[in-house]
């Protein structure tokens, strides 16, 4: 036995490390961004149904104007300069402006300064009267206020202070306590910068605190002021008029500035994403030539460098954000991108390809693919895995955000990042380092019914979970359910793609997976998510997941039997060649053994 190293595919192993080392510390963490800066899951599903749909567009135009005018190189790196560029501008993204809690000149009031009708306070005095509603407050703490807090806001029954319990409570960063609010008492005035603000007075100033009836005091010689509040009052008529006072609805999010130049970076790195990954693997392909089998032990690269940086990034956020705060601090995943980014520039700079095949009809040729049954089967196959991934990508984290919050688990971002990493480097590493092998021994189709299967396991232990930290081991799924999917994936592409349309047809099957699956996933989940539950939409998306596992046997098994397709453009040359081991719908390569040697390549 002999080991040998190309020297050419050195260039791609680093691209695919340092790619998927820059994107890792942003893109799982969008989801959570989003829901920091103020919007309701239905906004993030919204954001995430639309953005695989520009990869959708983006995908082919990009790899057809590669193919047709041999741009491979260029828009290669264009796109990981708009994916940086892109992502780092997210960093200056403000959060949408919540509701305050104001103690000063010894009275206490609840600030509402977002954009909100210029008649909101003569609604509320219209419908609710002389009411007064009790809102629950959340708000960050910093010691200066816990100072009034322990000195000043006394229990009803006259005893001086707080005593222990609130002394005890010093290290936390939130403060969570109720009051009451009067539509009769509210007062508007200007702000600072011009705009408007609604001052909601607390009546005598009593609230609940730890179960206790406490006088909110304020002294007249103290100032204390909370910028940060949840302000929950259970009342859907205030949630409508005053959004910003729980989470921002689709309605808001549509009238606000700063939530279009954060979606609009969101598409714009969408687009770079796109050109990238697409492009990239093309390139990848053309550089093996025929030895698609090696395309797993260059990609698995990528796994390595997103397992690494998605913990390193997560244990970062969690170092730099503020103990016991609800809200994480995400400069440092910015500035990592955009360096990392970088590096993955240079090195691709260094790589050697030349597209050799040309076609002198490009839409022709792809369009072809589609007089195919098996190939569109495996279009639609590639539908159905968006979809599963899609819950996982955009939601999966979430959830894990509102399991830790239900079982009271702090270092919430090293506990993503251990996840991320566990789904690589126990995950799709080794199924990256053994596709080659296994799609050789099972075959393309049976490869993609095992991934179905995986995903109705993955997503049932998911709904069973009670503690986030029993999600760990469940993440070795993820080298089934995406790391043996995309070496699929990105294989039968490869081999069914007619000779000078490879972009064309890696960026078609991306976009069918992403533009289409992932769009559609994304909104089912978010619709799912606010509806129901975290653990009910995965419950619900096993049950499918299994139904299309099943379906896709029984389908496999009578296209089996039915022969090749008449009406595709290629059959298999092989005689021996089941269905079930060599994309049919295009003549197969020329098989290789690539088990003869230690192949380093």
């Amino acid at each position: 036995m002999k080991a040998t190293i190309n020297k050419d595919l050195l260039p791609m192993k680093a691209h695919y490390f340092l790619y998927n080392a820059g994107t890792a510390p942003v893109v799982p963490l969008m989801s959570p961004l989003a829901i920091q800066l103020g919007y309701s899951p239905v906004v993030v599903g919204t954001m995430y149904t639309i953005l695989p749909i520009v990869g959708l567009l983006a995908k082919p135009l990009f790899g057809y104007i590669a193919d047709r005018y041999h741009r491979h190189r260029f828009l290669f790196l264009g796109g990981q300069l708009l994916t940086a560029v892109a992502f780092f501008m997210i960093l200056f993204v403000p959060a949408a402006e919540k509701p305050q809690f104001h103690c000063h000149a010894g009275v206490s009031n609840i600030r509402y300064c977002s954009n909100y009708p210029k008649d909101a306070k003569q609604n509320l005095e219209t419908y609710y009267g002389n009411r007064t509603l009790s809102c629950n407050m959340n708000c960050q703490m910093a010691p200066a206020m816990w100072d009034i807090v322990c000195q000043y806001w006394r229990p009803v029954n006259g005893s001086r202070n707080q005593a222990s319990n609130c002394e005890a409570n010093r290290s936390k960063a939130l403060i969570n306590f109720t009051t009451y609010i009067s539509a009769r008492d509210i007062i508007e005035e200007e702000s600072l910068d011009g705009g408007k603000c609604l001052n909601f007075l607390i009546p005598h100033d009593q609230g609940i605190l730890e179960s206790q009836n406490v006088t909110l005091y304020c002294p007249k010689d103290k100032v204390m002021f909370q910028p940060s509040c949840q302000m929950d009052c259970n009342e859907r008529y205030l949630k409508e008029l005053l959004p910003e006072s729980t989470m921002i609805n689709t309605s808001s999010a549509m009238a606000m500035p700063e939530f279009w130049f954060f979606f609009g970076m969101l598409i714009i790195s969408w687009i770079g994403m796109a050109v990238v990954v697409s492009i990239g693997d093309a390139i990848c392909f053309g550089i093996l030539g025929d030895r698609h089998h090696l395309y797993g032990k260059q990609r698995l690269f990528g796994s390595l460098g997103w397992g690494i940086f998605a913990l390193l990034a997560g244990l970062l956020v969690d170092a730099m954000s503020q103990e016991g705060s609800s809200e994480r601090n995400y400069t440092i995943i910015f500035w990592m991108t955009l360096i990392i980014m970088g590096f993955d520039m240079l090195a691709s700079t260094k790589l050697k390809h030349t597209q050799t095949h040309m076609s002198a009809n490009i839409l022709k040729d792809v369009g072809q693919m589609f007089l195919s049954v098996r190939c569109v089967v495996f279009f639609l196959w590639c539908v159905a895995i968006g979809l599963c991934t899609a819950l996982i990508w955009n939601f999966l984290l979430i959830y894990l955000g509102d399991l830790a919050k239900e079982h009271g688990t702090d270092f919430i971002n090293t506990l993503e990042g251990l996840v991320m990493s566990i789904q690589c480097f126990g995950g799709e590493l080794p199924f990256f380092f053994m596709s080659g092998w296994i799609l050789k021994r099972i075959g393309h189709v049976n490869a993609m019914s095992l991934v179905l299967f995986g995903f109705g396991v993955r997503f049932l232990l998911y709904s069973m979970l009670q503690n986030p930290w029993y999600i760990l081991p469940i993440e070795l799924l993820n080298g089934l359910t995406f790391g043996l999917f995309y070496a699929t994936m990105a294989s039968y592409a490869s081999i069914v793609a007619p000779p000078g349309t490879e972009a064309t047809m890696q960026s078609l099957v991306g976009a069918i997976f992403e533009g289409v699956g992932v769009s559609i996933g994304s909104q089912i989940g978010g619709q799912l998510f606010s509806a129901v539950s975290g653990r009910t939409t995965f419950e619900i998306f096993s049950i499918g997941a299994f139904i299309v596992f099943i379906i896709h046997v029984l389908v496999q098994m009578y296209l089996k039997r039915k022969g090749p397709d008449e009406n595709g453009k290629g059959r298999s040359s092989t005689a021996s060649a089941s269905a079930s081991a060599t994309p049919d719908c295009q003549p197969s390569t020329k098989n290789n053994d690539e088990f003869t040697d230690v192949d380093l390549t």
